[in-house]
């Protein structure tokens, strides 16, 4: 096995003494170059790999700040120790501020300076890994928000409203917003549009259903818990504030907390402080506060699902998404864009939507908003053979509205089982029940269609069975 590398460490001082004794002390451990002159020393770092600098602050052609100063901006990634034998802790602060990671006074022992080196380089595994993390949920964010979207769809006058009240508010720090609009309308999606325009978006998005968590374990899901303080902590938690610190905390069904939880929910929106269950420390934390409601403004502000005070904290600034039903000028975009993404998703080849689907559509009150397109959509591809939408493949509605050809009432159905014979019917049908071409319009194997055939009781004419 090849020996692993060396890390490599640069000594700048003036002092021979110095560099000499460092030299020894650190070249069994270090590859260790040794020079006296910052323009010395920079050819080296160009030329050299070099992870460690140990800098004196009282050097020829510069002072040491200036050396840490270009060294950060020119190597960032070099872990800078600074060396003097002042004591001056304005200069320490400075450069400590500047980038260095350690001081040692002078004179030092050879321990005092391996311990540094030691601390220095754990310090610096931590940047990595902090470095490693943000790379991960940068990705992470990027195929979460590839998934879910963090922009609106629509060219109408609600949405070209929305889409400017989320970039005015996303230019703000910290800016609580309270976000209304029925159920499926899409105020997740506008959260999350807010976080990626803000100056937060490296950090987390964490989304909380309110309605999901039991009020026994409030404390410990939102302030997090020290291992061993109630029964079933078998390890330390981070809970929501801390987790979301420097990022957004998206509280979705605000309106559906006790009035007690409410309390304690303000309580921390007040103070920005929370304690950990099991310790004495208060923690400050710094997150953007947005919610979400399906509840109307007049109901909100009435006192009677929600705190009054807490209410107005969460309200700085209101987003109002409207139902589908109120920008219908929007559907064809929408289904355009639903189509496009599920194909993908579902790996099918549909491509192209009838023109009579959204004129079918327009006279649907959708009362599921987007969420309910988005499922009609879905299951229109799942039910095409062909790459084109029809009003045929087109279920929606409570009223079980079923499109062939002409409308027609039948009871709609959820069920993915009579939905998936429904199609393989349809296949059957539209190659006359030749079994080998339906299994490749269906794309599955041949024996795959038999065993469904006969699971589903699918009759089939004598002459072909």
């Amino acid at each position: 096995m090849a020996e692993k590398q060396k890390l490599g460490a640069l000594v700048l001082d003036d002092d021979p003494v110095i560099r000499n004794m460092l030299r020894s002390v650190l070249k069994d451990k270090l590859e260790v170059y040794a020079v006296e002159a910052p323009s010395v020393a920079f050819r080296i770092l160009k030329n050299e790999k070099i992870d460690f600098l140990i800098c004196d602050f009282r050097l020829p052609e510069m002072d040491g700040l200036k050396v840490l100063e270009k060294v950060k901006e020119e190597y960032p990634g070099i872990a800078v120790i600074m060396i003097s034998s002042a004591g001056d802790m304005d200069t320490v602060i400075v450069a400590l501020r500047n980038g260095a990671v350690d001081f040692l006074k002078k004179p030092f022992s050879p321990n005092e300076i391996l311990v540094a080196l030691e601390r220095t380089r754990k310090f610096s595994e931590l940047n990595t890994d902090l470095s490693r993390y943000k790379k991960k949920n940068t990705l992470l964010n990027e195929v979460v928000n590839d998934e879910l979207g963090t922009s609106i769809v629509g060219s109408s006058p609600a949405i070209k409203t929305i889409r400017e009240q989320m970039s005015l508010v996303a230019g703000t720090p910290d800016t609580s917003v309270l976000i209304t609009g029925e159920s499926g309308t899409g105020k997740e999606l506008v959260a999350r549009g807010i976080h990626s325009l803000s100056r937060r978006k490296e950090e987390l998005f964490c989304a909380v259903n309110m309605s999901a968590v039991p009020e026994s374990l409030f404390e410990s899901e939102f302030f997090g818990h020290k291992k061993g303080s109630f029964t079933g902590a078998l390890t330390d938690k981070a809970g929501w504030f801390e987790t979301a610190n420097g990022g957004t905390l998206f509280l979705d069904e605000i309106g559906e907390m006790t009035m007690s939880l409410q309390v304690k929910l303000l309580r921390v929106l007040e103070d920005r402080k929370f304690t950990r269950v099991g310790t004495q420390n208060e923690q400050v934390f710094d997150a953007r506060i947005l919610a979400a409601t399906n509840k109307n403004i007049e109901e909100l502000s009435s006192g009677k699902t929600l705190r009054v005070d807490l209410y107005h904290r969460l309200s700085t600034f209101i987003i109002e998404v409207p139902p589908l039903r109120e920008r219908l000028s929007d559907l064809h975009e929408l289904v355009d864009h639903f189509v496009d993404k599920l194909s993908r998703k579902l790996g099918k080849q549909v491509r192209n939507v009838h023109k009579d689907v959204c004129a079918m559509l327009s006279s649907y009150s959708f009362p599921g908003n987007i969420r309910e397109l988005k499922n009609i959509i879905e299951r229109a591809i799942i039910i095409c053979t062909s790459d084109e939408i029809t009003p045929d493949n087109i279920i929606m509605g409570n009223t079980g509205l079923h499109n062939r050809g002409a409308a027609q009432q039948v009871t709609e159905t959820y069920d993915l089982a009579e939905i998936e014979k429904h199609t393989i019917v349809k296949a059957l049908k539209a190659v006359n029940y030749n079994k080998a071409e339906a299994a490749r319009l269906l794309n599955i194997e041949w024996n795959a269609l038999y065993r469904r055939i006969n699971k589903y009781h699918i009759e089939l004419p004598s002459e072909n069975s």
